[in-house]
Formats: structure tokens, sequence, C-alpha cells
């Protein structure tokens, strides 16, 4: 009986401050389509403050459908616990890889943190969720010379379009999305402005630093000069289309691609390897992870770290240099300017 008075007095306090509200009978299952439908209205922003693109609320719905809502459509949102998505997980991780069981698990986050705000629930049930350990293999990248030689490898006009993923970064939306308006040959420079959904059409980059400026080597200048000559469009509509008004198919360019690389005995790479393959190059060019941060469109430069970090400069021999250099030049600061006190 106190504990219950106890539990009554601290209720009675929460709905008073409004920290406490009567739990709502809504159903995952209810909350779920809501938050489906208003983010694809962009009603509700992704974490970045962003809109959600349309293949990541494709992805979301299908997952949802297939994996979440048979278990959990069903249960009132605010009787879920995280045992129950906890249990959710270990059944999933039995039957799918560890990123499959993570892709499923990353709109149920986003549902949640809609109800916190919509619904006024107070715990947040992924919260501390164990999620099996993604163990990918580690991208394929090409040095400069190995760069070179796929590139010679492939038909003519594929050229320029893979020297674009390899000395420029862009991603394959953005390649599929750019126009010749964007290539400005006079100042060297690509302006990413748009990104590419097979159902969607232009949308918006992966993210708002998506749109950047990134600057045209020499090479893949001469490429590009070049393939709008063949076209003939006088530089209007896609880089890369089928035709001025319509994107290239990149399973048939890969496919072709591959081909060539193959005939040639040479290992094939795909178009996001090839970004990867920029990021190194930039790198072992002595580029700064600032600029490569910029010209990768990434969301922020801590991304940067995490994927190249391991190929920057700066092991452990050379921090250990430059820590003595340091020392060594203040010890020769401090020792001149005793010198220069004693006479």
């Amino acid at each position: 009986m106190a504990e219950a008075k106890s539990w009554r007095a601290d209720a009675e306090r929460g709905v008073r401050t409004r920290t406490l509200r009567a739990p709502t009978g809504v159903t995952f299952g209810q909350v779920a389509r809501e938050w489906l439908e208003k983010a694809e209205r962009g009603e509700v922003e992704n974490r970045s403050g962003e809109r959600y693109k349309p293949s990541a609320l494709r992805g979301y719905r299908r997952v949802l459908s297939r994996r979440i809502l048979p278990e959990l459509g069903g249960a009132r949102l605010a009787s879920i616990e995280r045992r129950d998505l906890q249990g959710l997980v270990n059944r999933l991780k039995t039957e799918f890889s560890a990123s499959t069981v993570k892709n499923a698990v990353m709109p149920v986050r986003a549902i949640y943190r809609y109800a916190l705000e919509e619904y006024g629930l107070e715990i947040n049930p992924t919260a501390g969720l164990k999620l099996p350990a993604v163990k990918g293999g580690r991208d394929r990248i090409a040095d400069p010379v190995e760069a070179e030689a796929l590139l010679a490898a492939l038909p003519e006009e594929d050229r320029p379009r893979w020297a674009t993923a390899m000395y420029a970064g862009l991603r394959r939306g953005e390649l599929l999305a750019l126009d010749w308006a964007q290539v400005d040959f006079e100042r060297n420079k690509i302006d990413v402005e748009a990104s590419w959904d097979p159902q969607a059409g232009k949308v918006s980059p992966k993210s708002e630093t998506g749109r950047r400026r990134v600057p045209i080597p020499r090479e893949l200048r001469a490429l590009l000069m070049a393939h709008r000559l063949r076209q003939g469009r006088g530089g209007e509509g896609f880089v890369f289309g089928r035709t001025a008004s319509k994107p290239f198919n990149s399973t048939t360019v890969t496919r072709r691609a591959v081909a060539a690389w193959r005939a040639a005995g040479l290992k094939p790479i795909t178009l996001h390897e090839s970004r990867h393959t920029y990021a190194s190059t930039m790198i072992a060019a002595g580029a700064n992870a600032k600029a490569i941060s910029t010209y990768m469109g990434h969301a922020s430069i801590q991304v940067t770290y995490d994927l190249y970090g391991k190929l920057m400069p700066g092991g452990e021999e050379e921090a250990a240099a430059l820590f003595d250099a340091y020392l060594d030049t203040q010890r020769s600061r401090v020792a001149g300017a005793s010198t220069g006190a004693n006479r």
C-alpha cells in the first residue's frame, strides 16, 4: 500500500508538470504508417534535419512490412519494451546477416524518435539494443597505375563516366544526374547539385554537404571535353545519359565494363569503389582532410576520418618523429632565449 501511494503521488506530480501522460492505445503499426506518410510528405526529417531520400523510405517501408510489422504491428506502442525489441533482434540474427538486422532496426529507431515527441512516450525501448557487429570486407581501391589501366581497357564511350568516379569522386546517383550545365571547363569545376532516384528522378544529393564544387583534374578534363564533342548535343542534357533527357542504365554500364576488364585480364571495380579510389589518390597526393571531406560530399569531416583515416599519413613512427621534432624546436627556442639573456 505504501508503494502504491508513493507511485500515485509521483504520477500526480508528473501529470501536473506534464512529464507524464496516460498511455495511448495506438499500436506500433498505426504509428509506423503515420510516420512513413509524414516522412514521404517531408513533414518528418531525419536526424540531420534533412528530408528523407525516396530510396531510403522505400527501403524502410519494405523492411517494416517484411521483418517488423508481422511481429510488432498489432502491439500497443506504449507496451513494447526493450526486451521485446531485443528478442526480435535475436531472432533476426539467426536468419539474416548483421547488416540486414541493423537495417531492420533503423526505421524502428526513427519511429520511436517521432513517437517520443508526438505521443509523449517517456521511455525509448530502442535505447541500448545490442546489435550484431557488421564485419564487412574492405572496399577495393585501385592505385593510380591500375586506375589508368582500368580506364584504358574500357570502350571509349564508357571511359569518361568511370573517370569521373575515379578522378572526381562522384557517387553513382550523382553521375546519373550530372548535367552539362554543371560542368565548367573554364574554371575546371563540377557543381554537384543533384542525385538520381530510379522512381523519383532527380533528387537532392545524399546530404546538404552533397551539394559541392569538385575540381576537374587535367586527365579528366581531356576525357570530358572529348566526350562532349563526340556526343554532338552542344553540351546540353545529361553528361552520361543514353539521351539528353534519359540517364544511363548502371547495370548495363557495369556489365559492359566488367566484360572489358576480364577480357584485358584486369580485376573489375565498382563505381562505389572508384569513388574510394578517388579519396585514396587525394590522400596520397597530400590533400588535407577538410578538402577531401568537402570534395567527397561527406556530412562531416569525422565521416572522412572514419572511412579513410588508416590511409592518411601519421602512423606511429611519423607521429613520434613529429613529437620529437616539436620538443627539439621548443628546446632550441628556450636555449636561444637564455643565451640572449646572458649576453
